[in-house]
Parts: structure tokens; sequence; C-alpha cells
């Protein structure tokens, strides 16, 4: 890219599965293109105001645009809602003379597409394995559409997989262990299980790991379980380590040798990208999309599927303790893990989106 000022604006507000690989997307455009300049559209509901300035990255404002799930009905009344929030995006492209626009997903980023769209080339990237009304509308008109997996129905999608932080995706489990362990107050030797559902926590899993603990300290195997702040965690036992949520990812895949958890894709980028093995639990809920998220890494061997319906104490220990220890199997599980993921995906995208510039 030429040494000239680059102005990109990325929308991926509202919830943290749109908002983190857009600041990742945004650090990789930093690395890669030091002169560039960064701009985040988002709102003042959900995450925006936390995370993007936390992370130095200019926000601005735009009214918020609650989308429907599928088309219905509330299409109808959307023109009514977006109009100030084009409005107010074309205002955004002005001010920071937008050479690119490139969106996540979510209500920050329909108004950003109709905004930009005849002003400055789009960039489309979906997370999911079916994409979501806002990146359906557009990728009609986008210069290119990024997935992180395959199959998301968008017209002409390029795989690149899920940006991820650098703290992840340069995380050196084995350099850390140690650290990890005694941050968390785990035992130093024996297998470690990592269990998290997401910032709320999931109930069947916690119910799963409350039913299976007695057979983990039996088998001294130790649990570090994110049981969410309104979860219930399960009765104090040797080795097991409940909290509510963990800011410290980073030290828990490092501390973990094999994780119970959720399929978002955020998580199982992640969960792939540090090379551990896994048990997914989609939920239940939705489109389905969960399941199909994790669909390359069961396909690779790098992880095993389980309906939320059927995950039981029982079954979290005839799936995970064979596992847990069994030192060969990890290290085959997690090396087919690594092997389906994208751990690139960030600079992948950005390539991408320069190349976009460059036509």
């Amino acid at each position: 890219m030429s040494p000239s000022k680059l102005s990109v604006v990325v929308a991926g507000g509202g919830s943290a599965g749109h908002i983190e690989p857009a600041l990742a997307f945004a650090d990789a455009v930093r690395r890669l293109h030091p002169h560039a300049e960064v701009t985040a559209l988002g709102t003042e509901r959900g995450l925006d105001t936390q995370l993007i300035p936390a992370r130095g990255y200019p926000l601005e404002l735009i009214p918020p645009v609650p989308l429907p799930r599928r088309p219905s009905g509330d299409l109808l009344r959307l023109p009514g809602r977006v109009r100030a929030a084009v409005s107010r995006v074309r205002e955004v492209l002005d001010k920071t003379g937008a050479d690119v626009v490139v969106g996540f997903g979510g209500y920050v980023a329909l108004p950003a597409y109709l905004g930009a769209r005849g002003r400055a080339p789009i960039v489309v990237h979906e997370a999911n394995a079916r994409a979501g009304l806002a990146n359906k509308v557009g990728a009609r008109f986008a210069a290119a559409v990024a997935t992180a997996v395959p199959g998301s129905g968008l017209p002409g999608e390029q795989v690149v997989g899920m940006p991820l932080r650098r703290a992840i995706t340069g995380l050196d489990r084995a350099a850390l262990r140690a650290q990890a362990r005694a941050h968390f107050g785990l035992p130093a030797d024996g297998p470690v299980l990592l269990v998290f559902g997401g910032s709320q926590g999931a109930r069947t899993l916690n119910t799963a790991i409350a039913a299976a603990l007695p057979g983990f300290v039996d088998a001294r195997v130790a649990v570090l379980h994110a049981h969410g702040r309104t979860g219930t965690a399960a009765a104090p036992a040797p080795g097991y380590v409940p909290l509510p949520y963990i800011d410290r990812m980073d030290l828990a895949y490092a501390a973990a040798d094999a994780v119970l958890g959720r399929c978002g894709m955020t998580t199982v980028a992640e969960v792939t990208a540090v090379g551990l093995p896994a048990v997914y639990v989609p939920l239940p809920h939705g489109n389905g999309e969960q399941a199909l998220n994790a669909e390359p890494v069961i396909a690779a061997g790098g992880g095993v599927l389980v309906p939320d319906a059927e995950l039981t104490g029982e079954r979290a220990l005839a799936e995970l303790l064979p596992l847990l220890t069994d030192h060969g199997r990890l290290a085959a599980m997690g090396a087919a893990a690594r092997a389906s993921g994208h751990a690139d995906a960030d600079e992948r995208l950005a390539r991408l989106v320069f190349e976009v510039l460059a036509r």
C-alpha cells in the first residue's frame, strides 16, 4: 500500500461477537499500514462505548437500528428507522474521508452499508455459518465478501477465517502453562478442563459439570469453570475453580488441556487458534448456526459435537475423561483443531481490503 493516508471505517458494534473481530481487523490494518486511520461506528447500546475507546479507536455514534433476524413484516418498517442512521453514517464518511467501509454484521452494519453505497467501496465479513440480514443486504453491492467458514450463502464469499486478537493467536500455551495455573489457583500438574458458555454462562453446561464433578475429582482432573454472572457454580471440590467470568482468556487457554463449551464463532475460532481439543455443545436456539460453526473442526478431528439435550454429567465424563487422560489423543486432537482454524484471519482480511482499494 501507498504510504499516504488511508481512512478505514469499521462497522461492528453491538455485541462482543461483532466488536472483537472488527477491532482485531483494525489492529491488523494498523500493523500493515502504520499511516492508516481507523474509525469505528457504534451506538450507545451494547458494548460499543466500553470496548472500542478502550482499544484506542475513535468511536462515532449512530442511532441504533435493531434488525429482524429473518425477513418479516418488520422489514417494511425498516426504511423509516434507518433514514436517520444512514444520514449520520454519511456525515462520518465525509468527516473521516473514508476510503473503505468494512462491516461485520449486526444493527450497526446495515446503515453503514446503505450510507456507504456509491460513496466508498464496501467489504463484508460474515462470522457465522449462516449470514445475518445486514450482511445479506450488504453483500449485494459489496466489493468483496469474506467469511469465517464456508457455506454462508453470500455471493462470492472468500473464506478468510475469524479475525482474533494477537493475544490469542500468538499464545504460547506451553510457555505460560505454569504461570496460568498459578494465576487461577489450579494444580501445577495433571489435566485441566476449561468450561465456559459465554458471559452469562450456560445452564446446561453448569448442570452437567455439577453432576460430573465427583468423577473428575476421582480421576484427578482439575476444572476451571466460568459459570456466568447469572449462573451457579458446583459444590466446592479439590481442583475445582469456579468463576463468574474469566477476563484473562489467554491464561485460561494456557492452563487448559481441553474445553467444554458452546460453539459461537468466536469461541470456535479462539479454541482452534490455540490448538485445544473441545467438546462443543451448540445452543439449541436460533437458526442452528452454532452447530454449523463447529462443523469444519469436527470434520478435521479437532472436536466432538454433543447436542444440548444430550449433555448430562454422565455424557460429559464419557466424552472427556478418556480424552483428558490420554496424552497422545490430546496432542493429536489439538493439532487437528489448530490445522482447521485460521490464526492469520486478521491480516488476511486486511490484505483483502487493500486489494479492493488497489483495484
